[in-house]
């Protein structure tokens, strides 16, 4: 009886919590570097976000772990995401 009164009391406090938020950290202010200082390899994959003539990329490999990245492009606040 003690058995089942825990897991009910717990998958109540489970349900009510997002455990994602334990998983991705967003990263809220991230740091960038000049294209011609950036060290990637050739292949490596990037997603880009252009606001006039203001420019991001985003490698995929933070992306994959992160998932979310809090940024500001042109003046505009953003989030990017996959």
């Amino acid at each position: 009886m003690i058995f089942g009164v825990v897991i009910a009391g717990g998958s109540a406090v489970m349900s009510r919590l997002n455990y994602f938020e334990w998983m991705f950290h967003p990263i809220v202010s991230p740091g960038f570097l000049s294209a011609s200082k950036a060290q990637l390899d050739a292949g490596e994959m990037v997603m880009a976000v252009r606001f006039g003539s203001d420019a991001r990329a985003y490698p995929i490999v933070q992306m994959a772990y992160h998932h979310v990245f809090n940024d500001e492009v042109g003046g505009i606040p953003i989030v990017v995401t996959y």
